[in-house]
């Protein structure tokens, strides 16, 4: 069974990129939890990405890229190079979920995307999931098109795990540097 971990890398717990990741969560159809980065250590983190089978990176977008507690999260992530004796994000799946006040942001996810693909050998699901306001009702509702969108994510994230997970190839596959 399928375990995946939503992270999420706003300053404060709740909010809109936290009801994003829930609803790409539900939609895997396994067992997950949810962590605030605002909220836990980043050493349970770290260890919550070795007992995942996936993970979904969430964060508001400020200053066209990801959050700061991110950048500083993946900055304390071994990846098992250079002496690090860990790497407990190889051979993992990932999604993406920003949210942005309006569209401008979305290219955002690139730059998250680079990151998990070419620094740590992640298999992440493309494109990333951008939601802008008007992808919520309020502050914890997704409008019913964002939830189904989100949904959809979640039961593709499901399929990309199930086939990294059976393919030795895959999961073999290491940060080149």
């Amino acid at each position: 069974m399928t375990r995946v971990l939503g992270v999420v890398a706003g300053p404060e717990p709740g909010g809109r990129t936290a009801t994003a990741v829930a609803g790409l969560l539900a939609g895997t159809g396994a067992p997950t939890e949810l962590v605030e980065l605002s909220q836990t250590p980043f050493a349970d983190v770290v260890a919550g990405f070795a007992e995942a089978d996936a993970v979904v990176f969430g964060s508001p977008v400020y200053r066209a890229g990801h959050t700061a507690s991110l950048k500083a999260l993946l900055e304390a992530t071994e990846r098992g190079k250079w002496g690090e004796t860990t790497a407990p994000l190889q051979g993992k799946t990932a999604a993406i979920v920003l949210t942005g006040a309006s569209g401008h942001h979305f290219l955002a996810v690139d730059g998250l995307r680079s990151v998990l693909a070419g620094f740590f050998a992640v298999q992440v699901l493309s494109p990333g999931l951008y939601l802008d306001h008007s992808g919520f009702v309020d502050r914890n509702t997704l409008t019913p098109e964002s939830a189904e969108l989100a949904a959809a994510h979640g039961r593709a994230l499901a399929d990309l795990t199930e086939a990294v997970r059976s393919s030795a190839a895959l999961r073999a596959i290491t940060p080149v540097v």
